[in-house]
This record gives C-alpha cells, sequence and structure tokens, in this order.
C-alpha cells in the first residue's frame, strides 16, 4: 500500500453532546470528507454548578481529517458558527499529520483568503491513558498545576476476552483517556504533577503523551 505524505492536519473538535454532527456538516464546504465521534465528558469550572453537582457535561470528540490549508478555514468557520469565542462554547484544534493510509476523497481544496496571525499563544495537547475510575485524580493534578479543565473519554477492548494495546499499554479493562489542553509554558508543570501523583512511570499504571497544536480555538 502506497504511504501517502501530503499535507493534512486532524481537525479535533470537542463541544456538547448533539452539536457533532452539526460541527461535521459545516466542515464538509471545506474539504472535510469525513469524521469519526467519540463520547465523553467534560469539566465545568463554575461555583455554582459546582453547588448543584452539575460539573459533569456530556460531549462528543468529533475527529476529521483535511488538507492543511482547508483543516485552517474549516477550523475558522467552525469557531465562528458555533461562537467558539465565547467561554464553554466548544474547543477546536488541529495537529499535524505526516503519514497517512487508505485516505480518499481528500483532494478539494479551498484558497485561504486571510492569513493567519503568528502572534497567537502556542499550545500542548496532553492524552493521558489510565484505569477507569482515575480521571479525577488526573485532572486534580493538572489543575493544580495551572491546567483550567480537561475532556474524559471512555475507551475499552473491542471483547470480553480481547485487549486493546497502545504503545504496549493495555486499555482493557475499561480505561479513562483524559486529553487536557495547556499553554506550552505550562505543559512541564502539568505533565510532572500528573508522573508524581499518578505515579506514571511505573509499569501498569498508564501512559502520558504531549502533542503539539497548530490551530486552537475556544481556549481560555
Amino acid at each position: 500500500m502506497e504511504n501517502i505524505t501530503v499535507n493534512h492536519e486532524l481537525i479535533v473538535a470537542i463541544v456538547d453532546f448533539g452539536k457533532g454532527s452539526k460541527i461535521y456538516k459545516l466542515a464538509k464546504n471545506y474539504g472535510v470528507s469525513g469524521a469519526t465521534f467519540f463520547l465523553g465528558h467534560g469539566t465545568v469550572n463554575n461555583y455554582i454548578l459546582k453547588l448543584l453537582d452539575l460539573t459533569d457535561v456530556r460531549k462528543e470528540i468529533v475527529m476529521m481529517l483535511a488538507k492543511k490549508e482547508n483543516a485552517y478555514q474549516a477550523i475558522e468557520a467552525i469557531s465562528k458558527k458555533f461562537h467558539f469565542d465565547k467561554p464553554n462554547h466548544g474547543i477546536a484544534f488541529t495537529v499535524s499529520i505526516e503519514d497517512i493510509f487508505g485516505v480518499r476523497n481528500v483532494d478539494k481544496v479551498v484558497k485561504e483568503n486571510k492569513k493567519r496571525s503568528q502572534e497567537k499563544k502556542m499550545y500542548n495537547a496532553i492524552f493521558v491513558v489510565a484505569d477507569k475510575g482515575k480521571a479525577d485524580n488526573i485532572i486534580t493534578s493538572a489543575v493544580n498545576a495551572g491546567s483550567k479543565g480537561a475532556t474524559v473519554i471512555n475507551g475499552r477492548g473491542s471483547g470480553i476476552h480481547e485487549q486493546k494495546v497502545l504503545f504496549n499499554f493495555p486499555i482493557e479493562p475499561e480505561k479513562d483517556i483524559v486529553l487536557i489542553i495547556t499553554e506550552k509554558e505550562i505543559t512541564n508543570n502539568v505533565t510532572t504533577a500528573i508522573r508524581n501523583d499518578l505515579k506514571i512511570d511505573e509499569p501498569g499504571m498508564g501512559i502520558m503523551f504531549v502533542i503539539d497544536i497548530n490551530e486552537a480555538y475556544g481556549l481560555y
């Protein structure tokens, strides 16, 4: 199979439950030809909601692949349409993809008319995979180190007798996958806190990896 090394981006959008299909419908206008949806829940840092025990919000995580010029236009359009400039309306970001296999129908190119700002804050996406039930501890460690919140995705293997493996770490039985977006200057503080508090360097305690974000909207 041919290894396609064209310039693509992965768009990740995190929105309230029910908005995922609307995000994808808009993105299709900018050359996005497919999407994968995940269910999760996010954290809301609001004093009143904490009193009412309503700080867990159901989320949809939408992952879409497109050529870089298409992806940047799509994510900007999504941010404007769904008001990501306002707090708690959603988050969207892109990361670079180097190798792609089995991609079809992504050749539509939308001309970029607007030069993107080079002075935006730089962010990282931190992924932590640990045993189910540890998400709260991960989020607490991250928030104490300066993070403003996280999104939790529930992961599991495909069968009762099967195991999924990510970097030699099994994700069966059920695991919590925690996605944390941080400004680059505090990424090291957050990862260090999680490593120390969860003892993640010990065998079987979990894995954590960090990815650079190229474009980001909805972060405060």
